[in-house]
């Protein structure tokens, strides 16, 4: 059956509004070219209905995570909500929810198709250290096409205090992650494609082929420096970006 853009995004849409985002009759039938676009329409469907693009995630971009997923490449998703560092969510707030630490990047140029890296890193003012928050809304390794319509597990972000990129060497960043004050994780920068800006050189090749681009304004998440990690009710999460700042968040128990 030829896919039908429009009834797939309607498809979704209802499924979502009735609690639903890995909707099954979908599972093993998307491209992912084709689950980018039921999630670019349900965006701009949220959107319609007064919510606001703010940027774009990049996921799957270092090799831990790549392995704990079972996929290979870049993906890319749309951030849509943020909450500043110290934010506590309810325990009943977020759908099996978990954390990755990235560099979140400002861009204040707009950036599209083939760019090179001095273009990138020129478009880039601010860098946060920052948490995406996730949600495991359905089986992203088993179904990673239906994982993608659904907006890549995207659910906010959380951004510490920005410094200027200026002459960040992003690569060479150390992250240190502790959970309930118990390192569990450290990580660099190269980690991340090679260096955080190369996911945004990705981001704006990637959009091109589905007619859009990164705008002055936009935060992009660079992807996560470690593996992906579970929040339980209880836990508090920090993460120190050294030279750049730290971050952190919390679940009531």
């Amino acid at each position: 059956m030829a896919f039908d853009e429009q009834e797939a995004i309607g498809d979704f849409w209802l499924a979502r509004v009735r609690g639903e985002y890995f909707p099954p009759e979908w599972f093993d039938r998307l491209t992912l070219d084709e689950a980018y676009r039921i999630q670019l329409g349900i965006i701009a469907r949220r959107c319609a209905s007064g919510e606001k693009q703010i940027g774009w995630k990049v996921g799957l971009t270092a090799e831990p995570i790549q392995q704990q997923f079972g996929f290979h490449e870049p993906v890319f998703g749309c951030i849509l909500d943020h909450r500043a560092s110290g934010h506590v969510f309810r325990r009943d707030e977020l759908i099996r929810p978990g954390f990755e630490p990235e560099l979140c990047l400002r861009v204040n140029q707009d950036l599209s198709g083939e760019i090179s890296m001095l273009t990138a890193r020129n478009a880039i003012d601010r860098v946060y250290p920052s948490l995406e928050i996730i949600e495991t809304r359905g089986d992203l390794s088993a179904q990673i096409a239906v994982a993608m319509a659904d907006n890549a597990q995207q659910k906010t972000i959380i951004l510490g205090n920005s410094v200027p990129l200026d002459g960040l060497g992003l690569h060479g960043i150390e992250a240190t992650i502790q959970i309930n004050g118990k390192t569990v994780a450290t990580g660099r920068g190269g980690a991340v494609l090679g260096n955080p800006i190369n996911s945004v050189i990705w981001l704006a090749r990637k959009l091109a082929e589905f007619g859009r681009s990164i705008r002055a304004g936009d935060l992009i998440m660079s992807g996560s420096f470690t593996r992906q990690f579970p929040i339980e009710p209880g836990d508090r999460v920090h993460a120190d970006f050294k030279g750049v700042g730290d971050v952190q968040t919390a679940m009531l128990a």
